[in-house]
């Protein structure tokens, strides 16, 4: 792993590694160090320097003494193997490697050409209190609950020289959950993510360890093109050495082995919020799908993605009673059970509706069966946090009414499916907040129906959804939003015929075979 990282950073023995200088936040016991020690060494002898004058261009830091000693006794046995002599292996050992706490060392002195290692994994609230203080002071990333290597990401890269290099094996979760988004946002905004290689199942360490490790290559520079890779259990040294040529090599967009497969793209994923996850060439066709499409929710299109009413109290606001309340406080709700047949079957549940059409509460004194019903459980609606907020709106949901909603076309999705489910309301239906909804001023919503029920629909969302137990995806709005489509106007009439009768026979292949023509692709990549 570590002849890997040094490899696909170029820091190898045939350039001057005198004049660069590298950096390792957190030497543990001298994994990198060794193999830099030997690189350094031989890249001495290839340029006739003695081994002082590298005694700048390298320096390590860990926090315990005896870690500091079992990596100078490393450097200096792989010095002196390699043919250095004893006072200056020893003085080389000495300069490199300090004990000292890297996320709080005056970033003037941290300036490098690479950072590379392996970050400590340790919750922030595993801390000592006043260290943990000191450590959110120094790095703005290290929001919520972060493990401590978020911050050795934030001060690397910070410290990287323009056109430097930072090359880590660490845990990827900060890729995807929340309180890696600062980090994320950083990255996005300021550098360029190289190279992704996933190795969850790849036993790269020493010792055994389920950290769902990663090797993150990220550069101080304009975002360049990118490398996906996921590795099997197979990946050994043999196949990293592949792995590395065919990264440096830079000739075919593609590789797949049985011991990883990889794919380059044009860039990175732009977003902040969340990166996709998946296999390399399905994240290849997905960022290309991101570059030449436009979002689902659109502006231009008047498309918009949004969620079902939450009341609260949906023992008080549900009812089917059709009796209950004056008829005009009574609002058809479609539920998700309306929708498991792929066709909307109306089970006859009501809003009990407290929303007047002008979006403010109705005066109960105007609706007498209406008051005494929420008087009869003015507890329950009195207890609710939103009504605690506003004691003297108490019998308000949640959220507010969109009265036009009601009235239009809208595709409908239940939060949690194990397949992408877009079911069509004609208009007279509100959405409970267990379902999400699109609606749209241009689109055909059979066609987009059609669109949104195709594999290519749903590798978007099953790129960035959060998956439950058994494979259940949730369909939520910010991963529907994450779905790139064609303008309208720019799908064929066969086409736009093709996905409106897959939508209404809920044939999910022709769907996907329609989708496939309209985003220009041969297939989709499992």
């Amino acid at each position: 792993m570590v002849d890997l990282i040094l490899d696909l950073l170029g820091y190898t023995a045939d350039k001057d590694l005198c004049a660069v200088r590298l950096v390792e936040p957190a030497c543990g016991g001298g994994a990198f160090l060794g193999a830099v020690a030997a690189r350094v060494s031989a890249s001495c002898r290839a340029y006739g320097r003695p081994i002082t004058d590298a005694l700048d261009a390298v320096q390590a830091f860990d926090l315990l003494d005896r870690n500091v000693r079992e990596s100078r006794d490393r450097v200096e046995t792989v010095l002196l193997d390699a043919g250095e002599r004893p006072e200056e292996a020893r003085k080389a050992a000495e300069a490199w490697i300090q004990q000292g706490d890297y996320l709080l060392q005056p970033e003037i002195g941290l300036r490098a050409d690479y950072v590379v290692g392996n970050p400590p994994y340790i919750r922030l609230e595993d801390v000592p209190d006043e260290r943990m203080t000191a450590y959110r002071n120094a790095c703005s990333t290290m929001g919520g609950r972060a493990d401590v290597y978020v911050g050795f990401y934030e001060v690397a890269l910070r410290s990287l020289s323009p056109d430097g290099q930072l090359g880590f094996i660490c845990a990827d979760r900060w890729m995807r959950n929340q309180y890696g988004r600062r980090l994320r946002q950083l990255v996005t905004k300021a550098y360029s993510m190289d190279l992704a290689l996933v190795m969850h199942d790849v036993d790269a360490f020493d010792d055994q360890v389920s950290a769902y490790p990663a090797i993150t290559l990220i550069s101080n520079r304009d975002q360049g093109e990118a490398v996906a890779a996921d590795t099997t259990k197979s990946f050994a040294a043999g196949q990293a050495k592949e792995f590395a040529a065919w990264y440096v090599g830079g000739q075919t967009s593609t590789i797949t082995t049985a011991a990883f497969q990889a794919a380059r793209m044009p860039h990175w994923f732009p977003e902040e919020d969340s990166w996709p996850t998946g296999s390399p060439k399905r994240l290849a066709v997905l960022e290309d799908l991101t570059e030449r499409f436009r979002p689902l929710e659109d502006v231009e299109t008047g498309t918009r993605v949004g969620i079902g009413i939450a009341t609260g109290a949906d023992k008080v606001f549900l009812t089917r009673d059709k009796g209950l309340v004056e008829e005009e406080r009574l609002l058809p709700m479609a539920m998700v059970r309306d929708t498991t047949s792929g066709a909307l079957k109306w089970d006859g549940t009501f809003l009990v509706n407290p929303w007047a059409a002008s979006g403010e509460l109705v005066d109960l004194t105007a609706y007498p069966r209406l008051a005494s019903y929420f008087r009869e459980h003015g507890d329950a609606l009195r207890k609710r946090y939103v009504a605690l907020k506003q004691p003297q709106r108490w019998y308000k949901t949640i959220d507010k009414v969109d009265h036009g909603l009601s009235r239009r076309q809208k595709l409908l999705f239940p939060d949690m499916k194990l397949r992408i489910h877009p079911v069509l309301d004609e208009g007279g239906l509100y959405p409970h907040h267990n379902l999400y909804f699109i609606v749209s001023d241009v689109w055909d919503m059979r066609v987009l129906g059609g669109l949104l029920l195709s594999k290519v629909a749903e590798a978007f969302v099953e790129a960035y959804a959060v998956k439950m137990r058994g494979g259940t995806l949730r369909f939520q709005a910010q991963y529907l939003r994450k779905i790139r489509v064609p303008d309208p106007a720019a799908i064929s009439e066969s086409d736009r015929a093709a996905l409106a009768e897959a939508f209404d026979r809920r044939d999910v292949e022709a769907a996907t075979d329609a989708a496939l023509r309209v985003y220009g692709l041969a297939g989709l990549p499992d």
